[in-house]
């Protein structure tokens, strides 16, 4: 009887942790539509390479230099508002926030922040305006590379890549793209 009550709880902490591990295995397969709280961004790579589109160019005078300590102040996704950063690059581009429907199918990713004007297939050197169809060349989210986007909005700033501990899971981030000079604030 005793071996029998063994047997059925070490099924049962099985049973339950592969339950668990097969839990949320989908979770990050198609972005989500936008919420209140959260831009749609759950099928973002969160972390980078650190490799940046060909023509971007480096920030002369960034109000945050690359090392500077930072805290973002945008939630473009869970854990990231609040958090305590490291600026690892600045540059001077455009800005767009875009609709897309992801290639791999799902709902439209509605102002999805930030795309930059160097990831945008044939960008040229005009910016594009609110309302102009593009294709996308980032790859921030599954699905956005070679997606059709429509450009919602266009901004000229300074951009920057960061590394941040997300305030929800504590894991570290490297090499965030993108957020915007406005989105920040020196750290104390």
């Amino acid at each position: 009887m005793k071996k029998l009550k063994m047997l059925l709880g070490t099924t049962s902490v099985m049973a339950a942790l592969l339950l668990s591990a097969c839990t949320g295995a989908d979770d990050n397969k198609a972005p989500k539509e936008n919420t209140a709280s959260h831009t749609g961004h759950e099928g973002m790579n969160h972390s980078g390479s650190g490799e940046v589109p060909a023509g971007l160019k480096e920030a002369k005078q960034p109000k945050y230099p690359i090392g500077s300590q930072v805290i973002i102040h945008a939630d473009h996704m869970p854990g990231m508002d609040g958090a305590k950063a490291t600026v690892t690059g600045a540059f001077d581009t455009i800005v767009y926030t875009v609709t897309y429907t992801p290639t791999t199918g799902g709902k439209p990713v509605k102002n999805h922040k930030w795309v930059i004007h160097e990831e945008i297939e044939n960008a040229g050197d005009k910016p594009f305006q609110p309302g102009d169809e593009v294709v996308l060349n980032a790859d921030h989210m599954e699905g956005m590379k070679g997606a059709k986007a429509i450009i919602d909005s266009a901004q000229q700033t300074t951009v920057y890549m960061v590394d941040y501990i997300d305030t929800e899971t504590g894991e570290q981030v490297t090499n965030h793209k993108w957020v915007t000079e406005d989105e920040l604030s020196p750290a104390k």
